[in-house]
């Protein structure tokens, strides 16, 4: 039985980095995966994330480029104001302006410095580096 299909997903994304394949595939599937999944595309961790469905439910099909060092999810869900970003880059970044922190905001899920540039404050999800 998985309690946290976030953790599931970034854990065997980052086995699969480590094993240097080109791929794995994310089951089951959630639209805050899919949501997490495509802010690391857009900050260039991961190559393209294909849904696919069948018999059992949907999965994602995720190309891996080989740039991810560590990924994982943020237990427990850290509430942050908007000024006080910095302590928790410190914490799960390894140096300044390297790497994302993906927190869920009140305008939706986006990366630290995104929240940052808007002003706002939220929970912090996820790391990746």
């Amino acid at each position: 039985m998985m309690n946290d299909t976030l953790s599931n997903a970034l854990s065997k994304i980052m086995n699969a980095e480590k094993a240097g394949k080109n791929g794995c595939e994310i089951r089951p599937s959630s639209s805050s995966i899919v949501q997490v999944l495509t802010i690391l595309k857009e900050n260039g961790y991961l190559g393209e994330v294909e849904e696919r469905k069948d018999n059992r439910g949907k999965s994602l099909a995720v190309n891996l480029i080989g740039s991810i060092n560590k990924c994982g999810s943020i237990k427990p869900r850290f509430p942050v104001k908007k000024g006080s970003f910095e302590g928790f880059e410190k914490r799960y970044l390894p140096a300044k302006d390297f790497g994302v922190i993906i927190v869920s905001t009140s305008k939706g899920v986006m990366s630290h410095s995104e929240a940052k540039q808007k002003g706002l404050g939220g929970r912090l999800i996820a790391y990746c580096y």
